[in-house]
């Protein structure tokens, strides 16, 4: 009889399973209001989480840190668990570059003392953000979405800005501390990626001037791309069902790739 019951209760266990993994696609994928609600609630967190990031050089000594950064690895082992539980395929997922970052990025949570001279790489939580689909989803159901590219090559340039800022203060000024450090760590970044470096915050030996050589090639591309977001003519993402090609003209009739009709709405309508 004990054994019936068993038998009984596993199909119910699993149901039950699926049920959540079924529950947390619709949240994670769906266009309802509960899932739109979901997705602007983690990405609030989200945002939130790489604001701490950003100010961890200057709290990392503050009473009270290591309790805000064992907060944030529970959240981030309750979201990466979400994500895993709502995909279809697991192990793709678990391959995929944005997934293993967010498991560095919490193995730096989980070992703070250890992995301490890497909390700066904490910040390209807003580059794994930045390649999140449902961030992306939501900013082309509002009025700016023909801004898409230009908003992507500022998260880019604002997520490398960080890294190196946070890379320069824990190499080069973390011996100092405090605001002003991280201040000029902040400067000299902004200088050098703009190529208008004063000379006046500048990194010593051989370790800084290579520095110096990197920072400056990466920003110089990463500001040619923002160039070319701002300048490239404005196109609507509407994919054509012939080819599938995303991007055309506003007033495009025809697809230019293969030649099919197209449909595409007006704003207003």
């Amino acid at each position: 009889m004990l054994v019936a019951m068993d038998a009984a209760d596993a199909p119910s266990d699993a149901s039950r399973f699926e049920a959540l993994r079924n529950r947390l696609r619709q949240l994670y994928h769906g266009r309802t209001p509960a899932a739109l609600r979901f997705q602007l609630i983690t990405t609030v967190i989200d945002l939130s989480i790489i604001a701490f990031f950003i100010l961890t050089p200057l709290l990392r000594h503050k009473s009270g840190f290591l309790w805000i950064d064992y907060s944030v690895a529970v959240i981030m082992i309750a979201e990466i668990a979400a994500r895993l539980l709502a995909s279809t395929n697991m192990l793709r997922l678990l391959r995929q570059p944005t997934m293993l970052l967010d498991l560095f990025i919490l193995l730096t949570l989980l070992a703070p003392q250890w992995l301490e001279n890497f909390g700066f790489l904490r910040i390209l939580r807003l580059w794994s953000l930045s390649h999140k689909g449902i961030v992306w989803a939501q900013f082309r159901e509002t009025r700016f979405r023909e801004w898409e590219n230009v908003v992507r090559a500022l998260s880019n340039i604002a997520t490398f800005l960080f890294v190196v800022t946070g890379f320069v203060y824990t190499f080069f000024f973390q011996q100092e501390g405090g605001l002003e450090s991280y201040v000029q760590a902040l400067y000299f970044t902004v200088a050098t990626v703009t190529t208008t470096g004063f000379g006046d915050v500048t990194l010593p030996g051989v370790a800084g001037k290579l520095t110096s050589i990197v920072v400056m090639i990466v920003g110089i591309t990463l500001f040619v791309r923002l160039a070319q977001a701002l300048f490239r003519p404005n196109k609507v993402l509407f994919p054509c069902p012939e080819c599938a090609l995303q991007r055309h003209e506003p007033d495009a009739v025809y697809c230019k790739a293969c030649g099919h009709k197209l449909k595409i709405p007006d704003d207003e309508d």
